[in-house]
């Protein structure tokens, strides 16, 4: 099986494990004393929290969990929140093409993660929500790679 590998640089590895723990609800594979993996089976991906002195924020963009439903976006939501997560919630919503439902949580170094459910593809790009953080220009609008 081939998994999708994600490293994330972190500057509380014990805070970080907790997050990533709750979010992905479940426990990692390995923790050193510098470094925490997690192996998910859905979605495949081998996900790496690498401690480093200092991290500058969400230098990706963003990452995210596409659901098959709108009902997956609200459990996700709701088992987050009484986790005690603070989810912002974004619904009918045109972003990156698409008309989406989502809602938004932020790991402790600043990344942000979306749960999102795509419910019809648009010929536009907008930027009424979060998925991209600065209204782009025509020009990039037209390359834009946001998601």
């Amino acid at each position: 099986m081939t998994k999708m590998h994600v490293g994330v640089n972190v500057t509380n590895l014990e805070k970080s494990i907790e997050f990533y723990t709750k979010v992905f609800n479940t426990e990692p594979v390995k923790i050193k004393t510098d470094y925490a993996k997690f192996l998910l089976d859905d979605p495949g991906l081998n996900f790496t929290l690498n401690l480093k002195d200092k991290v500058s924020g969400n230098q990706v963009g963003h990452f995210g969990f596409q659901v098959g439903n709108r009902d997956e976006v609200f459990q996700h939501k709701g088992r987050l929140e009484k986790l005690g997560f603070f989810a912002r919630e974004e619904m009918d919503v045109t972003c990156c093409y698409a008309t989406q439902d989502k809602f938004w949580v932020t790991d402790p170094d600043g990344n942000e993660w979306e749960f999102f459910y795509t419910k019809s593809d648009v010929e536009t790009m907008t930027t009424e929500s979060s998925c991209c953080a600065t209204q782009p220009t025509k020009e990039e609008t037209k390359t834009s790679t946001c998601c």
